[in-house]
Order: structure tokens, then C-alpha cells, then sequence
């Protein structure tokens, strides 16, 4: 059959399948119903003679033949993504977009301030979301367009995603005024004996923290968890809890902090974009105005 007489939006069909492995999840990226893609694909298999995709306990797998035609077609809906993005220039002063922005809490502390007052000044007619959202969903997420960019952890990680540092930050300890272990340089034994407040946006696991106690054969005892950090400073100040935070946090607060008596590794944060979006001017703007004012600061 010829190329001319075949609907391109099948590929971007066929593309949305392979991606999710499932004609419902599928459909949910593409606003579509699932018999539509059924449909869609029922083309698909009727164009290249071939299943495409066989329901298996884990989802719609591809075929050989599509495993083959995969590479193909994301390069030419790439190309033809290019060949539109790459014409309509971004004029920020005068757009009316609406970016969407996956964030952990400390991205939204250390970045917001800065990014909404060069939002204000070079495109004040646009408007922000930041959302938190399930790591797991993000690059689903991101692959349809729910949302443009996401600042997240390494852990943060598929192949469709492009990233790159936006900053890496040290860990140090914080407590209240008056603490006692505030008149001297933090011992090993005092941050081990201490009571402390664990904060993390995940539901269990281990922090960059403990990694770096078990490393060195030892542990903290976590008397409380949290998975903000609005609550910390009151927390502290009520209390001889010690909390471990990244130092960028611990600026906005007037609690005393200390240097870590171990080595820990720093928290890495990235900036994630789907490859679909890689020439979006719009995006390519905004993930520059991030490390932009990011930058300015030389966190990284």
C-alpha cells in the first residue's frame, strides 16, 4: 500500500501503544476512546499483515516486526513534530501558555521565588502548575503532555526521558536555638543518638542518609516521618528532634545548622523533558530560564 493512502495518525497510534503496552492506557494519552485504537490498530495490522502487538500476562507486546518498525516511526513523527515546532517561533512577552511542572517540595522552595519574578517580567501573560505527581506516572505523563517539564530525583528515570543537573545540594543538620548540640562542632555519636525527623515525598525507604550511616555501619533512629517540610521548623523548635535537609531548605529557616560529621552524598535534582518535546521552543525557553535562575545562585 502506499504511504499516501495511509492515515499518519496510526503511527502515532501505533507509537502511544508500544510506549504503554495497553490499548486503555493508550487511549488515556491520546484522549481517545479504547475502541478507537482498537480500531486504529486493527489498520495497522491490516497494513503491515502482522498482529503488531500479542496480549501476554504483562501487556500488549510487540511483535518482531514491530519491534523493527519502532526506531522508523518515532524518527518520522519526530520529523514531522520538527518540521511544525521548529516554524512557530516563542514570543514570551506576548503568550498566554499555561506550563504544567512535575516538582519535588525542595525544587519548589528553592526555584518557584526566583522563576515566578523572571515569569513576571519576561512573559507575565503566562501562567504556571506544579504539580507532585507518582514517579511512576510521570513519564506517561510527560510522553502526552499532561505536563512539559518535571524536576525530580535521578530516580526519576526512562528511556524517553532527556535530563540534565539542575543542581546538587549538600546535606546538613538543623535544630532548634539553644540546642545542645548546637555549642559545639556535631559529633558522630550525638547525630546517632539523637531523635530524629525524617522528611521524604516516598512512603518508606531509606533516605540518602541512612545509606551513607550503612555504609559506615551505623543508624539514626527516626522518631518521625514526614513528607513535607512545612511542619519542620515548628516541629524543631518544640523539641530536641534533629532533621537532616538539604542546606538550600535550611536557608529559609532562622534554626542553627551544622555540617554532617560523615560523608553523605549530595541530592541531585534534574530536569526531565520527554524526546517528543526536544524542539518545542516554548519548552526550550523555560528549561533555560530554570537553569537560568538556578545558575545564578551556583548551586550546581
Amino acid at each position: 500500500m502506499s504511504a499516501a493512502k495511509i492515515d499518519l495518525n496510526l503511527f502515532v497510534v501505533f507509537d502511544a501503544i508500544y510506549s504503554h503496552q495497553s490499548l486503555t492506557r493508550a487511549a488515556g494519552v491520546l484522549h481517545v476512546t479504547q475502541p478507537a485504537v482498537s480500531s486504529s490498530l486493527a489498520k495497522l495490522r491490516a497494513v503491515f499483515d502482522d498482529p503488531l502487538f500479542v496480549r501476554t500476562p504483562s501487556g500488549m507486546t510487540p511483535t518482531p516486526l514491530a519491534r523493527q518498525l519502532i526506531m522508523t516511526v518515532r524518527d518520522a513523527l519526530k520529523n514531522l513534530d520538527n518540521c511544525v515546532t521548529t516554524r512557530i517561533a516563542f514570543a514570551p512577552a506576548k503568550s498566554t501558555r499555561t506550563f504544567r511542572i512535575h516538582a519535588t517540595e525542595n525544587a519548589e522552595l528553592l526555584l518557584l521565588p526566583k522563576l515566578l519574578s523572571q515569569l513576571a517580567t519576561q512573559a507575565p501573560a503566562c501562567n504556571l502548575e506544579v504539580v507532585f505527581m507518582d514517579r511512576r506516572e510521570v513519564p506517561f505523563e510527560l510522553a502526552s503532555g499532561n505536563i512539559d517539564l518535571a524536576i525530580d530525583a535521578p530516580l526519576l528515570s526512562h528511556p524517553e526521558l532527556i535530563s540534565q543537573v539542575l543542581y546538587a545540594d549538600e546535606y546538613c543538620c538543623v535544630m532548634r536555638k539553644g540546642h545542645a548540640l548546637s555549642r559545639e562542632q556535631l559529633s558522630l555519636k550525638g547525630f546517632i543518638d539523637s531523635r530524629h525527623i525524617h522528611v521524604s515525598s516516598r512512603l518508606s525507604g531509606s533516605g540518602h542518609i541512612d545509606l551513607a550511616l550503612r555504609s559506615i555501619g551505623e543508624q539514626r533512629r527516626i522518631a518521625l516521618r514526614l513528607q513535607h517540610y512545612a511542619a519542620l521548623p515548628a516541629l524543631l523548635n518544640r523539641s530536641d528532634f534533629i532533621a537532616a535537609i538539604p542546606s538550600s531548605i535550611a536557608t529559609h529557616w532562622q534554626l542553627p545548622s551544622q555540617p554532617l560529621p560523615f560523608a553523605a552524598p549530595k541530592l541531585e535534582l534534574r530536569l526531565f523533558h520527554h524526546k517528543s518535546v526536544s524542539h518545542d521552543p516554548a519548552l526550550l525557553w523555560l528549561g533555560g530560564l530554570l537553569r537560568q535562575v538556578q545558575t545564578r545562585d551556583g548551586a550546581v
